[in-house]
């Protein structure tokens, strides 16, 4: 079924540096008059460090300074037409903010690597990326170190800078050289011109195909998903719950070097006069006091994260009746867990969910409220409408189009759309057909335009809101040096936070290696191995089990679901034993 999207149209999309729909616009110059005196923009949850919108703005113009100035003025001179990539590791902090702000200024693209990646992992990403310099946490550093060890990756020592955290003898932080230019009084640096298809940033995919790959978002994609959010936000005013005169604040905990709390918390939150209270990282005891200390009215979050606050034993004592909003996304949010956070929260707060992947900027599908665009009641378990701008078809195996209320694989289209994957074209033959977005996920729609999430697509599993890769869990375990296994297979199980939520689960061919050590010793090993190699939402959480072979079609490929069938068989077979 072939769908547009029943918002409004988006407005002519201007050909300009994404940072001037962020920036300078008359709407902001007006919070500073007598409705919006300067307000307190940021806090640091940690620190209690607390700034200004209008400190923020001089920040990050110091900080593009630093980054695109002349050398001779305490600069690192980076043009932004040379072959430069600045890879950012870092957790949520100010620093983080102003960073990628300064950089988008300057027209130098970054690449976003998760703060969790092991050596490994990180290995992969410098490689993939081909990062050229590195700002990096302190507290990070030495694992950083260690990965520019191996020889495949071709950054140096010299180039790793850190980001945030106390200085580090010998290694220039990003605060500093924003301190060498103002003492320098070297001349601000403009805003640089950036065409539509100007490469902004990369941010890591699973997907899947093994490891990681690198989305590319362009300006022209940021401009997009701004315009996207500003018409959605317009359309949806009037139908939302008013706030009563009560400044907003968030607690921007979703981690910033992910696509939903990059634009959450770093460029949707230029949009509106909002205060953001900036967590390093998720902590369940200090984000609920954080709640109640702050009076936060707005919740971004993700199913694990609300079954995590559901089941939290203070929840019912904790003070949440300043909560107005909660918005869930990077995952499905099953429908009995929405209902159970909607318990927790005062009388007329909106709960919504929505549907997005980093391949479109962050979002595609939105829960319209009651009454919007004379669509009435929205049905209870649908994931929402498509956003503007978007257009999706829902396509069966055959690659004909599904009728309506048949489930097919969600295809997208519009200029929010990745242009591709960062030097992978096999990735991209796979992934874009005659223009269309490849999502795999299982989705089917209605005559109305409501969509209904069916099911994953048939190899990524959803761990915390994160993609997981079974191939890559695959490969890291054909890797052991001591080659113990001959066959192996990865796929999701029972076993998550929530009920939707899947673990993954190992089922293994032993080698004549293999053999010869001993299944419970290769489990052993194969488990110590793995959870060396890989960040801990991937680890094995739903086990590994020796088989005598992997099913698989005549064809060669490999029948998931027959292991996944007869484990949860088996597992059902005991919980009723227990009975």
């Amino acid at each position: 079924m072939h769908v547009k999207s029943s918002f409004p149209p988006l407005p002519p999309l201007p050909e300009v540096n994404a940072h001037h729909i962020l920036f300078g616009r008359p709407d902001q110059a007006r919070w500073a008059q007598a409705d919006w005196p300067d307000f307190t923009f940021q806090i640091e949850e940690r620190t209690g460090r607390k700034r200004t919108f209008k400190e923020m703005v001089k920040s990050i113009g110091l900080g593009a300074t630093a980054l695109g100035g002349k050398v001779a003025d305490g600069g690192l001179g980076l043009s932004g037409d040379a072959d430069e990539m600045i890879g950012l590791l870092g957790d949520n902090s100010l620093e983080f903010f102003d960073i990628v702000h300064s950089l988008m200024m300057i027209t130098t693209p970054f690449a976003l690597i998760s703060t969790y990646s092991t050596r490994f992992e990180l290995v992969h990403a410098l490689k993939l990326t081909k990062a050229t310099r590195l700002f990096v946490d302190a507290k990070l550093l030495k694992n950083v170190l260690a990965a520019i060890e191996d020889p495949a990756v071709q950054i140096t020592s010299d180039k790793i800078y850190v980001l945030s955290g106390p200085p580090t003898k010998g290694r220039r932080c990003f605060s500093q050289l924003m301190d060498a230019v103002k003492r320098k009084n070297a001349p601000l640096e403009p805003v640089r011109l950036a065409k539509r298809d100007r490469l902004a940033y990369l941010v890591m995919s699973s997907g899947t195909s093994g490891l990681p790959k690198a989305v590319m978002i362009t300006h022209g994609n940021v401009v997009c998903a701004i315009y996207q959010a500003i018409v959605g936000a317009e359309t949806a005013r009037p139908f939302a719950a008013p706030l009563q005169n009560v400044h907003p604040t968030t607690i921007a905990v979703l981690p910033m070097f992910h696509s939903y709390g990059l634009h959450v918390y770093v460029f949707r939150a230029t949009l509106t006069p909002a205060t953001y209270v900036i967590m390093e990282r998720w902590n369940l005891p200090r984000y609920v006091k954080a709640i109640a200390k702050y009076g936060a009215t707005h919740l971004t979050l993700i199913p694990s994260m609300v079954h995590q606050l559901v089941t939290h034993p203070d929840i019912k004592k904790t003070n949440l009746s300043s909560v107005t909003n909660v918005a869930s996304g990077a995952a499905y949010l099953p429908p009995e867990l929405a209902a159970r956070m909607g318990r927790l929260l005062p009388a007329g707060s909106n709960l919504s969910q929505g549907y997005g992947l980093s391949e479109c900027t962050i979002a595609a599908m939105a829960r319209p409220f009651e009454g919007m665009l004379g669509m009435g009641k929205p049905p209870p378990n649908t994931t929402g409408i498509l956003i503007a701008g978007i257009e999706a078809r829902t396509v069966r195996d055959d690659g004909t189009e599904a009728a309506a209320g048949e489930v097919g694989e969600l295809w997208l289209q519009g200029p929010n759309v990745m242009p591709g994957y960062w030097n992978n074209p096999a990735a991209n033959a796979g992934t874009f057909v005659d223009g269309w977005l490849r999502t795999g996920d299982q989705f089917r729609v209605d005559e109305k335009g409501y969509f209904f999430f069916a099911d994953r697509g048939k190899d990524t599993l959803k761990v915390s809101g994160v993609q997981v890769s079974p191939k890559e869990i695959e490969d890291v375990l054909f890797a052991h040096p001591e080659k113990l296994i001959s066959d192996v297979s990865v796929a999701g199980v029972s076993g998550g936070r929530t009920d939707d939520e899947k673990v993954p689960r190992a089922w293994i061919v032993l080698s004549p290696a293999g053999k010869k050590k001993g299944a419970p010793a290769v489990i052993k090993a194969l488990e110590a191995w793995h959870q060396e190699s890989l960040s801990r939402y991937k680890w094995l959480r739903g086990g590994i089990e020796v088989v005598k072979e992997i099913p698989k079609t005549p064809t060669g490929k490999t029948m998931r679901r027959v292991l996944q069938e007869r484990y949860e068989a088996r597992m059902a077979k005991k919980a009723k034993a227990k009975l």
